[in-house]
């Protein structure tokens, strides 16, 4: 093989565009002319797949620029972006089954926030605050006040939320 990152993103590719291709197909195709809600994902997904393949059979076949090795795990970066993500979920939905409330739009975001900061090699805590505010006050705006999507904003034990 002549470039393995690039196969192995091939193939990262090939996956997702499958699993998506193949999760479209519960639901209804219709045409081009009058797209159901299968139509899209199902594009999305073949298309996917097939650059994928495209980017698999040309790491394969012919020689990169440059040697591209692949190169050890991130395990401290990969942790901190799934941990913030979990994090986010439960903050906005809380976790019923520990007993734990939801705490809202605004502190998920800050959760989100600086626990994805910690992926990064350095952590300054003023940028994350800062990164943080703008985050939520964007999301106030564009999920609260422009589209008003109903799901809680501030934690649920707090009056008024």
């Amino acid at each position: 093989m002549k470039n393995t990152q690039d196969f192995y993103a091939g193939l990262l590719f090939m996956g997702v565009g499958s699993a998506f291709g193949w999760g479209a197909l519960d639901y209804q195709m219709g045409s081009s002319g009058r797209m159901g809600p299968g139509y899209f994902p199902l594009l999305l997904g073949v298309l996917l797949a097939m650059l994928g393949a495209v980017m698999m059979l040309r790491a394969a076949l012919f020689q990169a620029d440059r040697v591209n090795a692949i190169g050890p795990w991130a395990w401290k970066p990969m942790m901190a972006i799934i941990a913030a993500n979990l994090l986010f979920g439960a903050a906005l939905g809380g976790l019923p089954s520990l007993e734990l409330p939801a705490l809202g739009l605004i502190a998920g975001i800050y959760l989100l926030t600086f626990v994805a900061c910690l992926a990064g090699e350095r952590f300054k805590l003023k940028e994350a605050a800062l990164l943080a505010t703008a985050l939520a006050a964007l999301s106030y705006l564009a999920f609260v006040l422009l589209l008003k999507l109903q799901f809680p904003v501030w934690p649920v034990f707090l009056a008024g939320s």
